[in-house]
Formats: structure tokens, sequence, C-alpha cells
């Protein structure tokens, strides 16, 4: 007599473990990384450009994730972080001449240092409170990058090495969207895999209630420093990439308001979800280059909407982050699993 499941179970570790259980949630990934390889034969060079900083922007919402979503710190600071990875890259290659993958795993250890560094605040602050020394962060940074010689990066830096990565020159907007997404890649498989370890359940633990997490045993000092420097780390290479990929920096490129951009990609995107941070880089850097598309096209018919173009962007921002805390606060990533639940579930309303 043969038996009908009615679900997805496991009946072994190994199923347990496994990131995809169903061929279809395989096939999807495999059409989404198919799309991707194949976007710069499609898109335009405008809209290529924008998928490039989509991804860049992606990274490091990962990292902004990891430590916001998922062990329950605020920052404001990102885009000091991503300035260090930045400047650190920019300046091994100019004077050492590392090759850029070791620019960027030095932009990442350095990323990790000051971003754990600055993390030592939250071993005593919370809330509103963290989220003001977060700020002070970005604010010494940048200080820093301006007024120390040390840094030799007060005046704007030029990479002139092209970058190599094996022997290959990434020369394009089409060899950059490629290494930069299979940067994306990587760094979404770590952080997905960091959550199934110990130690990204014990950030878990510290975001749902640090005082029960410290009665069961985990060290909430040192797990709330490592989670900030997880998340410089990820910015860190954010940073790298960008420097190595405009080959022109300055510290105008890493304000606050890049900092308040990556904070709105994981509200919009979804907080403590991978994938939600992917969307909401998506959604929030696409808004902008589609808003900005829009204005041009109606420079000559409308020149008064061109004038606003850029208040007019800022309402929307601001608008879409309220509507998304007040109608759906867990983001795209909670729309697209309710839609995938409908989907199989469907016509069954349970």
């Amino acid at each position: 007599m043969s038996t009908i499941t009615t679900g997805v179970y496991n009946r072994s570790y190994h199923a347990d473990l496994v990131l995809r259980r169903t061929w279809l949630e395989r096939a999807r990934l495999g059409l989404v990384l198919v799309a991707v390889a194949l976007a710069p034969f499609v898109l335009s060079s405008y809209w290529l450009e924008v998928g490039t900083q989509i991804a860049i922007a992606a990274i490091g919402a990962i990292g902004l994730n990891i430590l916001v979503g998922f062990t329950g710190q605020i920052s404001l600071g990102q885009g000091g972080f991503l300035a260090v990875g930045a400047f650190t890259a920019g300046l091994t290659s100019i004077h050492s001449g590392l090759p850029p993958l070791a620019g960027v795993g030095l932009a990442a250890l350095v990323g990790a240092a000051v971003g754990g560094f600055f993390g030592l605040p939250a071993l005593r602050l919370k809330g509103l409170y963290l989220a003001i020394a977060t700020l002070a962060s970005q604010v010494i940074i940048t200080w820093s990058i301006i007024h120390l010689s040390v840094l030799g990066a007060a005046e704007p830096l030029t990479i002139v090495e092209p970058t190599t990565v094996f022997g290959w020159t990434v020369n394009g907007r089409f060899e950059w969207f490629w290494v930069i997404a299979g940067f994306v890649v990587v760094a979404a498989v770590l952080a997905t895999n960091l959550f199934r370890t110990g130690v990204g359940r014990a950030f878990v633990a510290i975001r749902d209630q640090d005082i029960a997490a410290e009665a069961i045993g985990v060290n909430v000092a040192r797990y709330k420093i490592l989670a900030f420097a997880l998340s410089s780390a990820f910015a860190g290479v954010a940073g790298a990439l960008t420097a190595y990929r405009d080959t022109f920096l300055t510290w105008e490129s890493f304000t606050f308001e890049i900092s308040i951009l990556y904070l709105a990609m994981i509200i919009v995107g979804g907080l403590g979800s991978v994938s939600g941070a992917i969307y909401g880089a998506i959604f929030i850097i696409g808004l902008q280059a589609w808003l900005q598309e829009l204005g041009g096209k109606l420079q000559g018919s409308l020149p008064t909407l061109q004038e606003n173009l850029p208040a007019i962007q800022q309402i929307i921002f601001g608008l879409t982050i309220v509507l998304f805390l007040i109608f759906e606060p867990r983001g795209l990533a909670r729309i697209w699993q309710r839609s995938k639940d409908y989907l199989r579930l469907w016509p069954f309303r349970y």
C-alpha cells in the first residue's frame, strides 16, 4: 500500500541541513543565477551600472542585517565602515602593490577591527543611546580620513593600477558586474550558513532577550562585539569593491546619508533575513535610479519636476519606509514568503 506525502519532511540529518529542500526551490535558485549571468547582455548601460551598484549595496546590507536584524544592535555608522574598507583598499593598492583580492581581504580585516572597536559601547548601551554612539563612529571615521595625514586620504585617491584577478584584467561594465555579483553570492552563502552555527544562534538569542541568553551560557559581550566586527567586515568588502571599481575615492561618497540608505534597505527588505537584504538593495537603489531616469525623460515637458526631483526622491524614500513599517514591518522578504505559501497551498485557505 503506497503512502501519500502531504508536506516536506526530513528523514535524515543530511536532509535537515540542506538549504534548498525541494526541486522547485533549487530550480528557482538556478533561474536566478542564470538571469544574473545573462543580465549584462539584456540591460542597457544605465541599468547595468545600476545593477552593479545594487550588487555592492547588497553586500553592505547583508552585513548590516547581521548586526541589526539578527543580533538586534542598532547602527547608524555603516557609511563610515564602508569608507574604512574603501580607503584601506585604495591605500593598499597605491602604496603596497598587493593584488586586489589581498586588498579586499585586508579591507575586511581592518573593517572588522574598526567595527569591533566601535562596538564596545554596545556592552553598556542599548536602543537610542547605542544609535547615537554608532553615529559618533561615522563622524570619527570621516574626521580621521580628512585630518590624519598618516592616512594620506585627505585628498581624493586615484587607483591607477588595473584590477586583475588570477591574471584576468577586470575592465568594463560587463566584467565588473560579474565579479561583484560573484562576491554577492559568496556573501549570501556565508551569512546564510552563519546562522546555522552556534555563533549565529547566539546572535539570535541576544536579539530575542540578552538577559535570557546570558542565563543559558551565551557570552553576550563577546558575541555583541563579534556581530559588530562581522557586520563591518562585510561593509569593508563592499567599500573595497567600490574603490577598485570606481578608482577614484573621496570621503564625500560615504556620508551619514549612506548609513541611512543602508538602514532603509534592511527595513524595506526585511530585518533578520539574508534574502531580505538583497531585496531591499534592489528596491531602494532601483527606485532611486528609476526616479532619476523618469526625471530625465520628463525634463522637457515638466521642468518643475526636474527642478524638484531631489526633494521628490526624499519624499518617496521616507514615505516608502513609513508605509513598510506600518503595513509590513517584516519587509519584502515576508511578502515573498506569503506569496510562496499562498501558491503552495492554493486553493486551500489553511
